[in-house]
């Protein structure tokens, strides 16, 4: 007699985690549902689901059956409740903001970023009226010492971008919890297999799906999880989630979804007003993606293992920052939070400077010199220049992309290959 498991293992959930063979022809991939609207049964049924009071289709800006399939499947891979896509990771980062922050108030943030997000938190943010604090995470009590009365969200990377440096997710989400503030996670570079936020204490995950978890490099999107786990009753700090709705009949969100209200919120008036809509043709390539995303994500690992062990020892290579290095400041960190590897994303010091850098980039053959990260081919980016070049050179330094930085995204070619160009590259 063959016993049921009580959960199936990440790479079958991968495959099939929130699909199932279309009713209708008995397709067995998800479709695209190409349609901007959906027929009603009747009236009443209309005005239901425009309640909230029934769970359906009303129109593609909102609900889509090809983006929910996509929506389902990386909520069950996050170990998480719910969750809601969107159009790109900077999108999941203003749904998720817009939705707990009001005028006036405050958040706190790593200063080891994304240079796009330093940038959104730094300036864009501003001009809704919210109050950024940037904080040093290799002292989680940076965290603690910039908390106020306004403070109402503390946001961190799981795996830094481009440096790879690693918080200590779980000391974060002790600090959070202390002061009933949601902590916010941003697990692009790591994604689910790699590393579950939720898992440590995280309350609400974003990615941008357009790097590993698409991994392809085809399509833009993003996504913002509802771990599920904050109880935004307790107290009126996030009036959005506790205090009567008046577009929906004054429900409660929180109240009246439970733990996946902050989900509803996000989908139902958040997104219904900035429209950052995931189109169906991109969550379609993106849902093929993650079929193979435990397969990609351990090769991406081992081949950056070897890259960085490699320049590690390179003559003219200063330094190599890479958590997967036992010489690494974040090594112990790794190896607590990523025990199937840390990721593909590091960068390297070049001995001889910014024009090595420049030099590197244009000699690279192999490694493709684009703005993105994830993709299953080798990248290659002076990230002082480009990705973070909207920041002062302070801010650089302390993002871990200063003029003499080099950032890799190492892909899933042979790594002899890698190697070899890479090689061929410095100066």
């Amino acid at each position: 007699m063959i016993k049921k498991k009580k959960s199936y293992g990440f790479a079958t959930r991968a495959i099939h985690a929130g699909a199932a063979p279309e009713p209708i022809t008995g397709a067995r991939n998800t479709p695209i549902y190409q349609t901007t609207s959906y027929v009603f049964k009747n009236t009443e049924h209309a005005e239901r689901l425009f309640k909230l009071e029934d769970f359906g289709f009303i129109y593609s800006r909102l609900t889509n059956p090809t983006v929910s399939v996509l929506e389902e499947r990386l909520a069950n891979l996050e170990s998480s409740r719910a969750a809601v896509a969107c159009s790109s990771g900077h999108a999941s980062q203003q749904l998720a903001f817009t939705t707990l922050l009001g005028n006036n108030d405050h958040f706190i943030a790593s200063n080891k970023l994304y240079g796009g997000s330093i940038n959104q938190f730094n300036k864009t943010f501003r001009n809704f009226g919210w109050d950024c604090s940037f904080v040093d995470p290799d002292n989680v009590k940076n965290f603690e010492n910039e908390i106020k009365d306004n403070t109402k969200l503390i946001f961190i990377e799981t795996l830094s971008n481009p440096d790879g440096s690693i918080v200590d997710i779980e000391a974060v989400a002790k600090i959070a919890k202390k002061y009933h503030i949601p902590l916010v996670v941003d697990n692009t570079l790591a994604t689910p297999f790699l590393h579950n936020p939720a898992n440590w204490g995280a309350n609400i995950i974003t990615h941008s799906l357009t790097k590993f978890i698409c991994g392809n490099g085809t399509s833009m999107g993003g996504i913002v999880i509802d771990c599920g786990n904050f109880n935004f009753l307790k107290d009126n700090k996030y009036p959005g989630l506790s205090e009567p709705n008046q577009s929906y009949n004054n429900i409660r969100f929180s109240e009246t979804f439970g733990d996946f209200g902050f989900a509803m919120k996000v989908k139902a008036d958040t997104l219904r007003d900035l429209g950052c809509t995931l189109s169906p043709q991109n969550a379609f390539y993106i849902l093929n993606g993650i079929e193979t995303l435990n397969l990609r994500m351990k090769k991406h690992s081992d081949n950056a293992l070897i890259v960085a062990k490699y320049l590690q020892n390179h003559s003219k290579v200063s330094s190599v920052s890479y958590a997967g290095l036992k010489s690494n400041k974040y090594y112990n960190l790794g190896k607590k939070y990523f025990p199937y590897g840390v990721g593909s994303i590091f960068t390297i010091k070049l001995k001889n400077g910014y024009k090595a850098c420049v030099s590197m980039v244009e000699k690279a053959n192999l490694l493709s010199h684009v703005a993105n990260v994830g993709d299953t081919r080798s990248l290659i980016i002076h990230p002082a220049s480009t990705t973070h070049s909207q920041l002062s050179d302070d801010e650089k330094i302390k993002a871990g992309a200063g003029p003499d930085v080099i950032r890799l995204s190492i892909g899933l070619e042979n790594v002899e290959d890698i190697i070899l160009d890479i090689d061929n590259s410095i100066n």
